[in-house]
């Protein structure tokens, strides 16, 4: 069971959190997952990947204003620093976590 404040908003104060909105029938959310979790494999420092199945919490989907899947949303310090909606190959999620972590940091 996902809990947001916990599993986000509370371990982004340790570390960036990114998190995946999908649903299992998305196409492109099919191909964005293995992107996702090559990413964070790779990444240079700590990177906590959160996938949040947007059919089994409807409501968190509403609540967080998701209108189009995949939507990922990176946080960092409690707050979302960035976030894009569709599919990206890997260079450029590689590219938006780089510039969004920075940004982040700031």
């Amino acid at each position: 069971m996902l809990d947001f404040n916990h599993d986000v908003i509370e371990a982004s104060h340790r570390q960036p959190v990114l998190v995946d909105f999908y649903a299992t029938w998305c196409g492109p959310c099919k191909m964005l997952g293995p992107v996702l979790d090559e990413v964070v494999k790779a990444a240079a420092g700590p990177l906590k990947l959160v996938k949040v199945n947007t059919d089994e919490n409807q409501d968190l989907a509403v609540s967080s204003g998701v209108s189009g899947i995949p939507d990922v949303r990176l946080f960092v310090n409690g707050k979302q620093v960035s976030g894009f909606t569709g599919f990206r190959p890997k260079p450029a999620v590689e590219q938006f976590l780089k510039d969004s972590l920075a940004v982040g940091k700031a």
